[in-house]
């Protein structure tokens, strides 16, 4: 009788147990990684903005020219959004950052902030004197974000701007320093 009663509480405590603790132990490990203290420099972070920046744009870049060789029809509306691009939505989720390409008309948008448009008109200004290397800039924005841009290849200017003069468009890449801090590798990061 009592070895009956032995395996009828033992089933019952098996039956009690179920998978969810299995399922749920990953997400529970990346929260807690997500919520740890890290320290990172201003410069580390501004090295990280810079390193991914490279990455995202190339990306970036080659996913565009791709979609508007596909469907050039479809120009005005990839390039006014290119987050429409499913490699470039990706990115955007997998590193936590807002994918735009700007334009000359973009010095009068009123989304950007004060520090972007002057930053774009610089750019601008540098395009219209044929300056030959324009590079890639990081910029903090305020205490919360961190903008990364780089000038686009000649030809999506040209496909996206419909041959406007001067021919000059502007990657931009919003990054929000608690993603950066949520994704990125801390031992990875140069001193």
């Amino acid at each position: 009788m009592n070895r009956i009663l032995y395996c009828l509480a033992f089933g019952l405590l098996l039956s009690g147990c179920n998978n969810t603790r299995v399922e749920n132990t990953k997400e529970l490990s990346n929260e807690i990684k997500a919520s740890k203290i890290v320290r990172v420099t201003n410069t580390q972070l501004i090295y990280t903005v810079d390193e991914w920046g490279k990455k995202i744009s190339k990306l970036a870049q080659k996913s565009l020219e791709e979609a508007l060789a596909k469907n050039p029809e479809k120009a005005a509306e990839l390039c006014k959004n290119p987050s429409g691009i499913p490699i470039i939505g990706a990115l955007e989720k997998k590193y936590g950052v807002k994918i735009s390409l700007l334009g000359p008309d973009d010095t009068k948008n009123a989304q950007l902030d004060k520090k972007e448009i002057e930053l774009l008109e610089a750019y601008l200004y540098s395009a219209k004197s044929n300056a030959s290397s324009l590079s890639d800039n990081v910029q903090p924005i305020n205490d919360t974000t961190v903008v990364y841009n780089v000038p686009a290849d000649l030809q999506i200017c040209k496909i996206c701007l419909a041959d406007k003069t001067p021919s000059f468009a502007l990657w931009r890449l919003l990054f929000d320093k608690k993603e950066i801090l949520r994704k990125v590798d801390v031992k990875t990061l140069k001193d």
